[in-house]
């Protein structure tokens, strides 16, 4: 893999000596890792630059490999933002020659432990930290927090003002895009608090910040990112019929039939979300309208 990449380094090297139209182009281009990073970057930075992904709709980060194109295309690019949790990020990003370009998002956030393991490092850990990004037993999942999403942006932000000083459009674009967090953020807080909602039940937990910022608990059905046995199930679906839950969220990755089978012993729903879309703010604001709406 090492061997590999130096290779394909070579190769991009050498393609920066290209003609001027290829580096003017390569000029335009930042990249991110997943794609609810992408709508979050180009509010800021609007169409000034193409903003590349990583990881591709539809595609697992747990089992993502980039292409020697995207090698390539990673070098060439003016910054890279990512998560900083992840261990694709990790692993593909250690060795990258350019520090300079790597900007972790997560920088500044409480981060918190997790009891899942999918695309990240899950071994047991001292405190988190959030200014290294180097995460071990972390859950990743800072994007389907509003709040976190602030300081996601801020980091962005901070990053491009550093790089293209000249550029008075990106405060603007930043203010603006501050509003709509800060109007998604009132706008869940009090729609779980009119609607009553304490606990979110999950299959796999993707939304452990969210629900840490809002006071909820979150019960996962995946336990310690295995299939659950038949003794957790039980402790879980009787849990959630105490609790009153009417929704039991699912990725599409995991099994559905399973989720239905238990979302109808609880009594409740099931629904299947996608941490990973794009619109990150909308994604947001469809699940919270989810998880406090009746049992319809």
């Amino acid at each position: 893999m090492r061997t590999a990449y130096l290779y394909l380094l070579f190769l991009s090297l050498f393609a920066t000596g290209c003609t001027s139209s290829t580096r003017q182009t390569d000029k335009e281009r930042l990249y991110v890792s997943i794609l609810p990073l992408r709508s979050l970057v180009e509010q800021i930075v609007g169409d000034d630059f193409k903003v590349d992904v990583l990881v591709p709709a539809g595609a697992s980060p747990e089992s993502f490999e980039p292409t020697p194109r995207q090698y390539v295309a990673l070098n060439r690019s003016k910054l890279v933002f990512n998560v900083g949790l992840i261990d694709f990020e990790q692993n593909l990003l250690r060795d990258f020659p350019d520090r300079e370009k790597l900007v972790n998002l997560s920088r500044g956030i409480r981060l918190l432990e997790g009891s899942c393991a999918h695309g990240h490092t899950h071994e047991p850990t001292e405190k988190a930290r959030a200014s290294e990004g180097h995460a071990h037993g972390i859950d990743p999942h800072i994007w389907t927090s509003p709040r976190a999403l602030k300081q996601m942006a801020a980091n962005a932000y901070d990053a491009l003002r550093t790089s293209f000083p000249d550029s008075v459009r990106y405060t603007e674009n930043y203010e603006k895009l501050l509003v709509r967090l800060d109007s998604l953020d009132t706008a869940c807080a009090e729609a779980l608090r009119q609607a009553d909602v304490h606990t979110i039940v999950i299959y796999h937990p993707a939304l452990t910040y969210y629900a840490a910022d809002y006071g909820l608990e979150q019960l996962a059905v995946e336990h310690d990112g295995k299939e659950p046995s038949a003794r957790h199930l039980a402790r879980l679906i009787e849990e959630a019929r105490r609790k009153k839950v009417r929704r039991v969220f699912y990725q599409a990755q995991y099994p559905a039939s399973t989720v239905k089978v238990i979302a109808e012993d609880i009594g409740a729903r099931s629904v299947k979300i996608d941490p990973l879309r794009e619109d990150v703010i909308e994604n947001i604001g469809e699940i919270t309208r989810q998880l406090t709406s009746g049992n319809e």
